[in-house]
C-alpha cells in the first residue's frame, strides 16, 4: 500500500531535475510583477468578504446595514470586513448623512468575482 502511495505521488514529479534556462532567465523577473496579488486573494479568501464582494456585483453600492442583513451578521462586523476591502483597495465608500454606501472599487474586482463564480460553477470532468 505505502509503495502504490509512492508510485501515485511520484506520478506528478520530474523524475529527473533539469530546467530550461532561457525560459527560466526570462520568466524569473517576470514574476515579480505579480507581487501584492496575493493580498487581493487573501482579502477574498474569508467567506463574509467573498459573499460582500459578490452582493456587490450585483448592485451599485450597498448601506453598511443591507449588507449585514444581505450576509446575516452585525453591522459592526459588516463594517470590519467592509473596512478591510476598503483597505485592501477593493471597495469605496461614501457617507449620506448617518448613513455609509459601499461599492466595488472598479470593474476588475467585479470580473474577478463574476470568473472566480463561472469557474466554480463549472462540472469537473470524471
Amino acid at each position: 500500500m505505502a509503495e502504490e502511495a509512492i508510485k501515485k505521488r511520484t506520478n506528478d514529479t520530474c523524475e529527473t531535475f533539469c530546467y530550461d534556462e532561457k525560459l527560466v532567465a526570462d520568466l524569473k523577473p517576470r514574476v515579480e510583477r505579480i507581487s501584492g496579488v496575493e493580498q487581493i486573494f487573501k482579502a477574498l479568501a474569508d467567506e463574509r468578504r467573498v459573499k460582500i464582494v459578490y452582493v456587490l456585483t450585483l448592485e451599485e453600492e450597498l448601506c453598511v446595514c443591507d449588507v449585514s442583513n444581505i450576509i446575516g451578521c452585525t453591522t459592526a462586523t459588516a463594517s470590519h470586513h467592509l473596512r478591510q476591502l476598503k483597505k485592501m483597495n477593493l471597495a469605496k465608500h461614501r457617507k449620506e448623512g448617518k448613513l455609509v454606501f459601499y461599492s466595488l472599487r472598479d470593474e476588475h474586482v467585479r470580473q474577478l468575482v463574476s470568473i472566480a463564480l463561472a469557474h466554480s460553477e463549472e462540472e469537473v470532468p470524471s
